[in-house]
């Protein structure tokens, strides 16, 4: 195997894809006016799309380094791994294209993260290659975009404050969607489609989407029975009618493993759940129930090939598509969550993004997630505690990430006076 020289901090993985375009274009910018120093490139299977996402940057990039390698070839990722200290990949769905790299930064001790929200896989990998990244010293760290900084840094945000005003962790905390305004991407369309598709075929693996502690090591000790919004129900904290949220099914998962890598930093009685606030009243019950519908005929659509044709052709973005640039800038997302202690004492949360949530502020917290790996995180395990092996977003970063995303990233954490 090629020994590495690390002349490289960082690279894109995959920055011809969709969210990788967007995600090189903030890093150029951001890197143009920070005052930070990165040594990074951009990377995927095509020499001639490189050169045109590099174009694209500006006259101040056109020497930016180019690196072409292929998702499926074991020796140009081992080249790829060997000249840097972190990549970040964007190459999805991640079940289909994103093994081998893992594997082999794993194997390699190069950092990684990614914007993945596919539950099944995380865990593959997790079985598959943690004692490699634990003696390497690589640190993997997945789901840095919209699934689930928000929700993971929300929690960890919730509870760093309630044990300041407390002196212990809200034992359950749940979060409602106030606003989201945004579109979806072929990729992420793909994504879904192909865990709908796994899960389809696969008792066992349906078994293990519904456990809420699945990416929990296997040591785990937590037992309480989660509570799962599945249909319309009326919300006493939010005072409205909820519907499922989507991003749930990897979100709530996420924060389990925080609180199990944390050691149970939010207890071992820990409860957390997602849903949508669909409005009060009758109108907000039937927005409610149209949503839990309107889920309910796309999967079932998914599952029907005929269907899933015609869906795929004239309905759904195809791979490479998504919104538009004036489409993400437009987006927004308020999220709200409320934390409860034994006692009955109540602590709410308000995170805010300023662009659309899974593309234009996707972006934005994968670069900071990067950056904070590149240029944040000690090599120092034993020092900090965060040596290599699977991380999650809240566990892996410090305050200096919630910092970046707040002066860089768009985002807003702050506590809501008592109601």
């Amino acid at each position: 195997m090629t020994q590495p020289t690390h002349d490289l901090d960082l690279v894109v993985f995959g920055a011809t894809s969709f969210v990788g375009q967007i995600l090189t274009r903030y890093l150029s910018e951001y890197l143009s006016g920070s005052g930070e120093t990165l040594r990074w490139a951009i990377a995927g299977r095509s020499d001639a799309k490189l050169r045109h996402v590099r174009e694209a940057l500006g006259a101040a990039w056109q020497t930016l380094p180019i690196i072409v390698a292929d998702a499926a070839d074991d020796m140009q990722l081992q080249a790829l791994c060997a000249r840097t200290r972190v990549v970040v990949s964007t190459v999805g769905p991640y079940a289909l294209y994103g093994e081998p790299l893992v594997r082999i930064c794993a194997q390699t001790g190069t950092d990684y993260c990614d914007l993945t929200g596919e539950t099944q896989w995380i865990k593959r990998m997790i079985e598959r290659y943690e004692p490699a990244a634990r003696q390497s010293g690589a640190r993997i760290v997945h789901c840095c975009g919209f699934d689930s900084v928000p929700s993971d840094i929300g929690v960890l945000f919730l509870q760093q404050h309630a044990r300041r005003q407390w002196g212990a962790p809200a034992t359950h905390v749940k979060m409602r969607v106030k606003t989201l305004k945004g579109g979806a991407s072929g990729g992420t369309v793909a994504s879904v489609i192909n865990v709908v598709r796994e899960a389809a075929a696969d008792p066992a693996l349906r078994r293990e989407l519904l456990d809420p502690y699945a990416l929990c090591p296997a040591d785990h000790r937590f037992t309480v029975r989660q509570h799962a919004v599945r249909s319309a129900e009326f919300d006493r904290d939010s005072g409205a009618w909820i519907a499922p949220f989507v991003m749930a099914a990897i979100n709530e998962r996420v924060v389990h493993r925080s609180n199990a890598l944390a050691n149970d930093a939010y207890g071992s009685r820990f409860a957390y759940d997602e849903a949508v606030i669909t409005g009060t009243g009758l109108k907000g019950r039937l927005a409610a129930l149209t949503m839990v519908a309107g889920l309910g005929a796309f999967m079932a659509g998914v599952l029907i090939p005929p269907v899933r044709g015609l869906m795929e052709r004239f309905l759904l973005p195809k791979p490479g598509e998504g919104p538009s640039v004036a489409a993400q800038l437009a987006g927004r997302y308020d999220l709200r969550f409320f934390g409860r202690a034994d006692d009955g004492r109540t602590l709410r949360v308000k995170v805010t993004g300023d662009r659309d949530p899974g593309y234009g502020s996707t972006g934005k917290m994968l670069g900071q997630a990067a950056l904070s790996l590149a240029l944040d995180c000690s090599r120092d395990g034993a020092k900090t505690g965060r040596g290599g092996g699977f991380w999650t977003p809240a566990t892996m970063f410090d305050e200096r990430f919630i910092e970046r995303l707040e002066r860089h990233a768009g985002l807003r954490f702050e506590v809501l006076p008592d109601a």
